[in-house]
């Protein structure tokens, strides 16, 4: 019998190239051969144990950020696809009302079932949407955190002319910066760590970047007013301080980033309520910000695989993790990638 492999995690610190059996789809299921998966720091909260236990499955292989070919007699064999990777109940009431990220039994690619760092993968054929030819796949392995970021803005309420703050530097971030660009606001100031990231940001359509920890900060200066919307995208709980800090009065905070589980922040309720703030948090996507971004891949409107800076083959995992943990070369790092094919290492 044919075997694929798959990068499985089997427990915290427990991270294993295996083998595994093929895989064959039932009704309504498509299988999907990956080719591209990338890498993000929530991966690294599953291979450390840290991640909030609500939202983990242990064994299951990586894998929740990625695109592949269609195969088996579904319709959509030889097409490349990407796949929304939570996966709603159908019947509770949030489900009803399309907010599939809130769900009343959470299920997720990549969390509590397998994800794509694997030959194979089976998947809903209904969450499988294909793309246009003109998509490159580095740009399609990218639209699990673009729907992530793209769901967050909707929220915010975005308008032109606005002036924004986003605080970090790591891959969403950097998407936060430029899908903003949608909105056309006046003003994309970028607070980071790691000065080797100002190229992808300015790339991105930043209009200044600064260091968080030095006097280069000051780069990001909305004037005495402060921001109209900060958007904490670095997953800091130092950085949600700094958020309410920039804000202008009746301005909007937006929280994407993921602080570790169990983390807390100092926050003066009085200010919020002085300052008539409005704080904002955001969980994932919906299916309508994964359409949002399907059309905006296919119209040619968002192309951020310039966003990609490391790819490694499947064999060399171990690289690519020590990559995202901030080891290998020095210069910018946007997103990691795995390549992924059916002989795996």
């Amino acid at each position: 019998m044919s075997q694929v492999p798959a990068l499985t995690v089997f427990g915290p610190g427990d991270v294993r190239l295996e083998r595994r059996a093929e895989l064959y789809p039932g009704p309504g299921e498509l299988l999907v051969e990956p080719d591209l998966v990338g890498l993000c720091g929530t991966d690294l909260e599953i291979i450390d144990g840290t991640i909030d236990p609500a939202y983990i499955n242990y064994p299951l292989a990586l894998g929740h950020e990625w695109t592949g070919i269609a195969a088996g007699d579904s319709p959509l064999a030889g097409r490349r696809v990407i796949v929304e990777g939570i996966i709603g109940c159908g019947r509770c009431v949030r489900c009803a009302s399309g907010e599939v990220n809130l769900c009343e039994v959470y299920d997720e690619i990549g969390f509590t079932r397998d994800g794509a760092v694997a030959g194979q993968i089976v998947v809903p054929a209904a969450q499988a949407h294909p793309l246009d030819d003109s998509v490159a796949a580095e740009d399609a392995v990218l639209a699990e955190p673009a729907a992530v970021v793209y769901h967050a803005l909707t929220k915010a309420g975005v308008v032109p002319g606005s002036r924004v703050l986003v605080l970090g530097d790591g891959t969403i971030a950097l998407l936060c910066v430029q899908i903003l660009r949608l909105w056309s606001p006046a003003q994309i100031a970028v607070l980071g760590l790691r000065g080797e990231q100002a190229e992808l940001a300015k790339a991105a359509g930043a209009t200044s970047f600064g260091l968080a920890d030095s006097q280069a900060g000051d780069q990001a200066d909305a004037g005495p007013d402060g921001f109209d919307l900060v958007v904490e995208a670095a997953g800091a709980t130092a950085a949600v301080q700094v958020a309410v800090t920039r804000v202008r009065r009746g301005g909007t905070v937006l929280l994407i980033g993921l602080p570790p589980h169990g983390e807390t922040v100092q926050l003066a309720p009085d200010d919020i309520v002085n300052n008539d703030l409005r704080i904002v948090g955001s969980f994932s996507y919906t299916p309508a910000a994964w359409r949002g971004v399907l059309a905006l891949l296919n119209s040619g409107q968002l192309r951020p695989g310039m966003l990609i800076t490391h790819r490694y083959p499947l064999g060399d995992w171990e690289q690519a993790i020590a990559t995202l943990r901030g080891g290998g070369a020095a210069g910018p790092r946007g997103k990691v990638l795995i390549e992924v094919g059916r002989q795996g290492a």
